[in-house]
């Protein structure tokens, strides 16, 4: 941290305008190089603040103090260790305990005492380093980890516990529109370092709930374990065209995405629109001016914000995801009149991307939108994250250029040719899904049978296999 931002640090934990344990969590989303403005934009945007006028006094303050230095003494330097929350982006601390939580005694919480215990829940199983939380009525509660599903109590939760489980961290308004919709999605903050995606929805048995941890630290590209970043770097730098990010769900799509994202916002100068649903990770503005948009609280759908944001002037537009007709057409438009759009699929691999992509569009327009699509399209970033030989999941990603032998296999709608550019256009950064996975096995990253249960030829599972 440098110094004025130590010294805002110190000013207004001394003042009583915020906690030394905000300080640490903004740290966590903001990283040490973090700048004065951006820490104090920071505090505002995530309602800590609400003083905003002391807040600048302090600041002012606190830059003029910085030129002798940091202070002796600051909320950052003085934590003790265990004050540090941990973030969902971590794997967990070293050793952390299952998460402990008494469900059979849920009648007997009052509403308060349910809440605090839901949000400790929610914590511990961060700490725990699960990936997601799931409460359902006629099911026991479990988490999962590394893929693996993790039971945390025996008691099978009831229709009338599961629903009060789900619904007492919803505000009035968000509880009617779940029982309204029988469907609800929502962003779950719990403090500043922890955010959560929430599916809640009912089934035969009940009510049910499904807690996605988020991370609570921007992702950067350096740090996800994508290949080629020189690669993916430069389908950064176009101005224009389309970018895909694809895989199954929980493939990281979304962390992806977001480093994506936070690269373009540190090595460029533009004006990003995100369109998500929900937003997870929350990107403050750097050296460009990030607007977060969600379907729902701020937006119909997805088309609807698409068409909107064509006429506020964007230079990015990122879309959550690309899943039906009308956005889709937009999103091909918007690439090909000056804007560089980025958007995920839930497909498995680049050859897929393309089928599934064109195929939404009837046959009078096919001639159109492969002509389209062979123009602008940048990249295609298909992702699988796979469970390791020493522990969590490993990330393998193929990766497809745009070139012109890509471009006329989509204009002649011969998808089957993709698999040979994509092997022999190394020199361009591309790489192939079989051989990464491969690649892992050799490495040792992953085992000889999770290895061969992700590849498709009978030669690469031979080759495994010896």
């Amino acid at each position: 941290m440098t110094p004025d931002v130590r010294w805002l640090a110190r000013l207004g934990v001394d003042q009583g305008l915020f906690t030394r344990a905000d300080c640490l969590a903004l740290r966590m989303t903001l990283g040490e190089d973090a700048e004065l403005m951006a820490f104090a934009q920071q505090l505002i945007d995530e309602g800590i603040v609400e003083d905003v006028a002391l807040l600048e006094r302090l600041a002012s303050t606190a830059m003029g103090k910085a030129a002798s230095g940091p202070p002796a003494s600051d909320p950052f330097a003085d934590a003790p260790a265990e004050e540090h929350p941990v973030g969902n982006a971590s794997l967990g601390s070293p050793g952390a305990p299952l998460p402990k939580f008494d469900f059979a005694r849920l009648a007997s919480l009052a509403d308060e005492e349910l809440s605090a215990s839901m949000t400790e829940l929610l914590r511990a199983g961060a700490r725990f380093g699960a990936s997601d939380l799931h409460l359902s009525a006629g099911s026991r509660p479990f988490l999962r980890k590394h893929r693996s599903l993790i039971e945390l109590d025996e008691h099978v939760l009831s229709a009338e516990e599961s629903l009060r489980l789900n619904s007492i961290l919803l505000a009035p308004h968000q509880k009617q529109l779940f029982q309204e919709r029988r469907d609800y999605d929502y962003a779950l903050a719990v403090g500043a370092a922890n955010r959560y995606r929430v599916n809640l929805m009912f089934h035969k048995e009940g009510a049910a709930g499904s807690y996605r941890m988020v991370p609570a630290r921007i992702p950067r590209l350096d740090d996800i374990g994508l290949r080629n970043l020189d690669t993916v770097r430069r389908l950064l730098s176009f101005h224009n065209g389309l970018i895909l990010v694809t895989g199954p769900v929980g493939a990281g799509k979304t962390t992806t995405l977001a480093a994506l994202v936070a690269e373009l916002n540190e090595t460029r100068q533009d004006h990003i629109i995100t369109v998500e649903d929900p937003i997870e990770i929350v990107q403050p503005s750097r050296g460009c001016n990030v607007t977060q948009r969600e379907v729902g609280p701020h937006t119909k759908s997805f088309a609807s914000a698409l068409k909107g944001a064509l006429r506020e002037d964007p230079d990015v537009i990122v879309i959550g995801e690309l899943r039906d007709l009308e956005t889709i057409e937009m999103a091909i438009t918007a690439s090909e009149t000056g804007h560089l759009v980025i958007g995920t699929m839930h497909t498995s691999d680049a050859s897929t991307t393309l089928n599934r992509l064109l195929d939404v569009f009837p046959s009078s327009q096919q001639p159109q939108i492969r002509a389209s699509v062979a123009e602008s399209l940048r990249g295609i970033l298909c992702q699988r994250l796979l469970p390791g030989t020493e522990g969590g999941l490993v990330l393998a990603s193929e990766i497809l250029v745009g070139n012109a032998a890509v471009a006329n296999l989509i204009r002649e709608g011969k998808m089957q040719g993709l698999r040979n550019v994509i092997e022999t256009g190394v020199r361009d950064g591309m790489c192939l899904m079989e051989n990464v996975i491969f690649d892992l096995y050799q490495r040792g990253k992953i085992s000889a049978e999770t290895a061969r249960a992700q590849v498709g030829s009978r030669m690469m599972k031979a080759k495994i296999a010896a």
